[in-house]
C-alpha cells in the first residue's frame, strides 16, 4: 500500500489534530462500541428481512405498509436518548437550527423512497436472493465514498467491490430463478432492478449521512447519531402514511388482516416485530457511519450474507442453487478482503497515534 493513502478506520487528518473523540477511545472501548453495532446491523437486518418476507408469504400485499414499518418504530430511539448525557452547552452551535431541519427532511426523503424500493424487491424475490443482491451497495457506496467523503481506494478494497459486484451479476445471470409462487418473469426482474436501485439509493444514504457528520454537523456524540436517526426516520414514516393514504392501499389493510393466513394477531406481531428488528438495524448502521465510515458499515451489511440465506433455507425453505452457493462464497471472500484492509488500516492507526503522541512530549521540536 503507498504511504500517502487514508486509513479506512480513522482519518489520517483526524490523528495529525488529535481533536477527534475516537482518539481518546482505548482500543478495547472502541472495538467494544464497534461490536455491539455489528451485531445490532447483522442481527437486525437479518431478522427484519425474514419477517418482511413472511409478511408477503402469510398473506400481506400493502408496499406502503412495509415500507411504513421500516421506521415506524423510531420512538423506542427516545429512551437510549434520554439515558445519554447531554451534549456540552459550551460548545457552539455548528450550524443553524434551519440548516439541521433542511438535513433531517432530505435524508428522510430519501429513506422513504429507498424502502419503498427494498418492499418492491422484496415482494418479488426470495428471502435469500434479495439479500445476495443487496451486496452490490457495496460496490456504489465504494464510488459515493469516493466522490463525498474522499475515500480513497486501496487493492484490496478494489478487489472486494468487483467480487461483491460479481457475486450480484450471477444472480443477475441466473436462469433458475427461484421467485415466490405466482411471480412471474417479468416481477423477478422488476425486484432485481428495485433492489439494485434500492441498493444505490442506499449507498447515498450513507455517505451523505457521514458527510453531514463531519462536515456539517460537526459533533461526534451518539446522541447526535440517534437525533438523526429518529428525525430523518420522523420525516420518512410522514411520507410512507401520506403515501398509504394516497395510493388507497389503507383501504385494504382491514381485509389483509382478515385473510392474514396466521391469523390476526400473527399479523400485527409480524409488523411489530419487522418495525423493532429495522430500528435496531438503523441504530447499527448509523453506528458504524460514527466510530469507522460509511464505507465500512456498508461491508458490515454485507456480512448478512452469510445469515440471513441460511436463515432463509432454514425458514422458508428457499432453493440455495450451485449459482447461489458461488455467489454468496464470492461474496463472502470481498468481505473478507476488506475485513483484512481494516485490520491493516488499524495497524497504521496506532502507528500514526504514537508517533503523533511521541512528537507532543519531543523537546527537540
Amino acid at each position: 500500500m503507498s504511504g500517502n493513502q487514508e486509513p479506512i478506520l480513522v482519518k489520517e487528518e483526524s490523528v495529525e489534530g488529535i481533536p477527534s473523540p475516537l482518539l481518546k477511545l482505548k482500543s478495547w472501548q472502541w472495538w467494544v462500541l464497534v461490536s455491539i453495532n455489528i451485531l445490532f446491523l447483522i442481527g437486525g437486518q437479518a431478522a427484519s428481512v425474514l419477517l418482511g418476507r413472511f409478511y408477503y408469504d402469510e398473506g400481506g400485499n400493502s408496499k406502503w405498509m412495509a415500507t411504513l414499518v421500516q421506521t415506524a418504530a423510531f420512538p423506542i430511539l427516545y429512551i437510549p436518548l434520554l439515558l445519554l448525557p447531554s451534549s456540552s452547552s459550551s460548545e457552539p452551535a455548528s450550524c443553524s437550527l434551519k440548516t439541521i431541519v433542511l438535513i433531517y427532511v432530505l435524508l428522510g426523503v430519501i429513506i422513504a423512497g429507498d424502502n419503498m424500493l427494498y418492499s418492491v424487491g422484496l415482494l418479488y424475490l426470495s428471502a435469500s436472493t434479495y439479500s445476495l443482491i443487496c451486496a452490490t451497495q457495496l460496490a456504489f457506496n465504494a464510488v459515493f465514498s469516493y466522490f463525498i467523503n474522499a475515500q480513497k481506494f486501496t487493492a484490496l478494497i478494489l478487489n472486494s467491490v468487483v467480487l461483491l459486484s460479481f457475486s450480484a451479476a450471477l444472480i443477475a445471470l441466473n436462469d433458475d430463478a427461484d421467485a415466490p409462487s405466482g411471480v412471474s418473469r417479468s416481477k423477478y426482474v422488476l425486484g432485481f432492478v428495485c433492489t439494485l436501485a434500492a441498493s444505490a439509493l442506499y449507498s447515498l444514504l450513507l455517505s451523505l449521512m457521514q458527510f453531514s457528520f463531519e462536515k456539517i454537523l460537526k459533533k461526534e456524540t451518539f446522541s447526535v447519531v440517534l437525533e438523526m436517526q429518529i428525525y430523518t426516520s420522523l420525516v420518512a414514516t410522514c411520507v410512507a402514511v401520506i403515501g398509504l393514504f394516497a395510493s388507497g392501499e389503507w383501504r385494504t389493510l382491514h381485509g389483509e388482516m382478515e385473510g392474514y393466513h396466521k391469523g390476526q394477531a400473527s399479523y400485527v406481531l409480524t409488523l411489530v416485530g419487522t418495525a423493532v428488528t429495522w430500528q435496531v438495524c438503523s441504530v447499527g448502521v448509523v453506528g458504524l457511519i460514527f466510530l469507522v465510515t460509511s464505507l465500512f458499515s456498508n461491508v458490515i451489511s454485507t456480512l448478512s450474507l452469510a445469515v440471513t440465506p441460511l436463515a432463509a433455507l432454514a425458514v422458508f425453505r428457499d432453493k440455495m442453487s450451485g449459482v447461489k452457493v458461488m455467489a454468496m462464497l464470492i461474496a463472502l471472500w470481498g468481505f473478507a478482503s476488506y475485513v483484512y484492509q481494516n485490520h491493516i488500516d488499524d495497524l497504521k492507526v496506532r502507528r500514526a497515534r504514537k508517533q503523533a503522541q511521541t512528537g507532543q512530549v519531543d523537546p527537540h521540536c
